[in-house]
């Protein structure tokens, strides 16, 4: 009987979300919007992504082209969308929430070459997906879940996730409680004004061809669907009317759930799996997306990076973590911001056009690696330093900090990180040996300081005051520091380091005193920024960027 009451309570509820006609539609905010509902009617709710890729995590990737990578907690590096899930549902969620091919093989091989699999023959069915529902399920067997959302990245029609849908396929056969949302595309074409279903036919025929009928279709559009291509989806698709929801674009990412909600759709799956309509507690959601409509005065923020460029267009997503942090700062101060992309390369060029900084209310320099683009963001710390514009460094934004102060006030002459100039006379910021050994030992992130790390803050400091602690946690995902050797020439010149790691080797936070808002951290801090709970950095920073604006208007 025990062993009974234990399987019933270790028993979840899989959504399973897949993809069709172009990759990019916005799988991961539907998902998360998804699980946001089913949160809000008081289910237990996670979320997992799997990317099809060879690669073992998404830390190798670059930016520009496959997006930002996103740090858990427990130091996995991963795709952005785990961002979405958890910034909606406000959680963390563990690096294991992330499977791609690349892990799923090394596994299956390693236990081949172990002898695990007793002489049999190694094959995609069943032991590769034996072991892709093994990593599916495995969240339900550590802690108990209502609800596990899996997003299955890529388009269904691809070669590499094809084994992942045969996976989910046999889940469902097996017996367990799964339910189908297939997110596609739907196309108004400029020549003949008309929303096109066929798309979406085609999309759901592929689906059906490897064995999975969709339960729901989500259907992406410029503008909401009427009822004449539902109508058509759902007598070609095979699918009852309701079950095709509207997901057009709208204003606000962060208003998708309410979209869903007016559609009814977590109703809906809730009476699939013969589960009680829980009591909503959708106000505080509609009231904070309600503030964000009605706010008519804007802030301005120039980030300075270098992953924009791919081809002809920019990607922004290589920043999507800042981005959302700067916006869930300005809403909980009543602004709108207003984000100016910047690239660090214009000013190396140009020189002169620093002055349009005057402009800004505030600039970050984020994170980043490599060579290009370095010179011209040390020139964007300088001249935010000597004209007082608000500044918040991240992770190589406070290395770089470091550097140019080295340089322009403690008159150390072409300092540098050895990771752009290994001959350096001044190395002020480098690798420390003796942390990398640390690090090697612990096999936590190699090399790399990865995941959720403390810092002891220094009481009397902006950045203790920000936080309101004397100890906090915040992610990391680098492997230089500053150097030992120059932190007191650094704060003899009048920088003050605000927070160190409880051993007091490693610099986390700097700030300089007098200045309206000069802030940097080695952290992430824009990977724990959420909607109604903005990062205590960027909150700063937009506080100082709006007194920034309003002593102009004044003057």
């Amino acid at each position: 009987m025990l062993f009974v009451i234990l399987g019933l309570f270790s028993m979840a509820h899989y959504i399973i979300i897949t993809g069709g006609v172009v990759s990019g539609l916005g799988k991961g905010i539907t998902t998360a919007s998804i699980g946001k509902l089913l949160q809000m009617h008081g289910y237990n709710v996670t979320a997992m992504k799997i990317d099809p890729y060879i690669n073992c995590d998404a830390g190798t990737l670059r930016p520009t082209e496959h997006g930002e990578v996103w740090v858990t907690e427990d130091g996995g590096e991963i795709d952005q969308d785990l961002g979405h899930y958890e910034r909606f549902l406000d959680i963390n969620i563990p690096k294991y929430h992330n499977i791609t091919t690349g892990q799923v093989y090394g596994t299956v091989i390693e236990k081949e070459r172990k002898g695990e699999y007793l002489g049999k023959t190694v094959q995609p069915i069943p032991h590769v997906t034996n072991e892709i529902k093994e990593r599916i399920k495995k969240p339900s067997k550590e802690k108990s879940y209502d609800f596990i959302l899996v997003e299955i990245g890529g388009t269904v029609g691809d070669y590499e996730n094809i084994l992942f849908l045969e996976a989910v396929r046999q889940m469902k056969l097996e017996g367990e409680d799964v339910i189908f949302i297939h997110v596609t595309y739907v196309p108004i074409l400029d020549a003949l004004g008309e929303a096109k279903t066929k798309p979406t036919q085609h999309s759901v025929k592929l689906l059906r061809e490897i064995g999975i009928q969709p339960d729901f279709i989500v259907a992406r559009s410029e503008k909401p669907l009427d009822d004449v291509r539902k109508e058509k989806i759902a007598l070609f698709c095979n699918v009852h009317e309701e079950e095709v929801i509207s997901n057009p674009n709208i204003d606000n990412v962060y208003a998708v759930p309410l979209i869903l909600e007016e559609q009814q759709l977590c109703q809906k799956i809730l009476h699939k799996l013969n589960l009680k309509k829980d009591t909503r507690n959708l106000k505080p959601w509609r009231d904070f997306i309600e503030n964000i409509r009605n706010l008519d005065k804007t802030v301005t923020i120039g980030i300075v990076g270098k992953y924009f460029d791919i081809g002809t267009f920019k990607l922004s997503d290589s920043y999507i973590s800042v981005i959302e942090a700067v916006k869930h700062a300005a809403w909980n101060n009543n602004y709108k911001p207003e984000i100016q992309w910047i690239d660090s390369k214009l000013f190396e060029k140009h020189p002169e056009k620093l002055e349009t900084l005057d402009g800004i209310d505030g600039v970050i320099v984020p994170g980043g690696f490599g060579l290009s683009g370095i010179e011209g963001k040390i020139e964007t710390i300088r001249y935010v330093r000597e004209h007082n514009i608000p500044y918040l460094g991240l992770c190589l934004g406070m290395q770089l900090a470091v550097v140019e102060y080295a340089r322009n006030v403690c008159n150390l002459k072409n300092a540098q990180s050895t990771e752009i100039d290994a001959e350096t006379p001044y190395p002020v910021i480098d690798v420390i040996p003796s942390q990398v050994k640390i690090l090697q030992e612990s096999r936590y992130g190699g090399t790399m300081r990865l995941g959720a790390y403390p810092a002891v803050l220094k009481r009397g400091t902006l950045v203790h005051q920000l936080y309101g602690k004397d100890k906090i946690y915040e992610r990391h995902r680098h492997r230089y520091e500053v150097n030992p050797g120059y932190i007191e020439i650094l704060e003899k010149n009048g920088l003050i380091f605000s927070g160190r790691s409880p051993d007091g080797i490693l610099m986390e936070f700097l700030e300089i005193p007098g200045h309206p808002f000069f802030v940097a951290t080695q952290a992430h801090p824009e990977f724990k920024s959420r909607p109604m709970k903005p990062a205590p950095l960027f909150n700063g920073l937009i506080k100082a960027a709006v007194k920034k604006q309003e002593t102009l208007i004044s003057n």
